[in-house]
């Protein structure tokens, strides 16, 4: 039992010894601490209100944020370490010796760390681009070191690896997407009513305004005469504006009298067989 007494009295001297030895100190760094944090957090929205004052691309801005706030706070942090006298020479060896085998065992993470870091550069594209890559389209919603965000018409959120970006093929199309959809008349359709009829119908419904549209004679098939019909629509309203412009097609077509044929097979029956 006495042992047990000696014991704590010798730990309550021992930490009674450091608070009266120590708690300047370590009041000195917490103060220091707080303020630090708050001078970097202050810095870091000028660093990106400055950036968005000058019109710089919103993922750079954030980036050279994120980057102000965390130089300022790894300063403050060796600061406050030295404050208690405690020396990070050995905190850098130790990260030096370390840092191999840890680059080995996270080498995908840091690749996809390097590849955020040549996106954020090099800008192949900004928030609010539509860009198609590894077979999926959507808007750039938020680039971040590992990984970008793309968010598509149903606002399921996409999120793909910056590695599977960089060294791939990219189409951007800014905040548009083409639809190339094909319809069939009859050859006995007059071709210069049919281009303006269709015409019509996308500035009626206010396709035009985002693009010029693209119509002409596709091919000729069969029992029709096929035109080809190119326009360019915001992503986001992807599939609602294709699906409207299939309807107001249909019903302006029909309704200037021009037919849309079935397919037709000719059958001619001759004496002994059918051919």
């Amino acid at each position: 039992m006495q042992e047990d007494i000696d014991k704590f009295k010798e730990i309550y001297d021992l930490v009674i010894t450091f608070f009266v030895t120590y708690s300047f100190q370590l009041l000195g760094a917490l103060i220091i601490l707080i303020i630090g944090l708050l001078i970097s957090n202050r810095i870091s929205r000028l660093v990106l209100a400055i950036c968005e004052r000058n019109n710089l691309d919103i993922t750079l801005s954030r980036f050279l944020a994120s980057c102000t706030k965390i130089t300022i706070i790894v300063m403050v942090g060796i600061i406050c370490l030295n404050k208690i006298g405690i020396s990070v020479t050995p905190f850098v060896a130790a990260i030096g010796a370390a840092s191999l085998g840890v680059g080995l065992a996270i080498q995908g993470l840091l690749s996809n760390y390097g590849a955020g870091l040549n996106i954020i550069l090099t800008r192949p594209f900004v928030v609010g681009d539509t860009v198609t890559v590894q077979g999926v389209t959507g808007v750039i919603d938020e680039v971040r070191l590992a990984h970008t965000i793309m968010t598509d018409e149903d606002e399921v959120k996409i999120i793909i690896p910056n590695k599977h970006i960089v060294g791939e093929i990219i189409h951007n199309s800014s905040t548009l997407r083409v639809i190339e959809i094909s319809i069939g008349v009859a050859y006995d359709s007059d071709a210069e009513t049919v281009s303006k009829t269709i015409d019509t119908a996308l500035k009626n419904l206010g396709i035009a305004e985002y693009r010029e549209p693209q119509i002409g004679i596709d091919s000729f098939g069969d029992s029709s005469i096929n035109f080809g019909i190119r326009f360019w629509v915001p992503t986001v309203k992807y599939h609602q504006l294709r699906m409207a412009v299939n309807d107001t097609l249909y019903e302006a077509l029909t309704g200037a009298g021009i037919r849309i044929p079935f397919p037709q097979r000719e059958i001619r029956v001759l004496q002994g067989g059918v051919a």
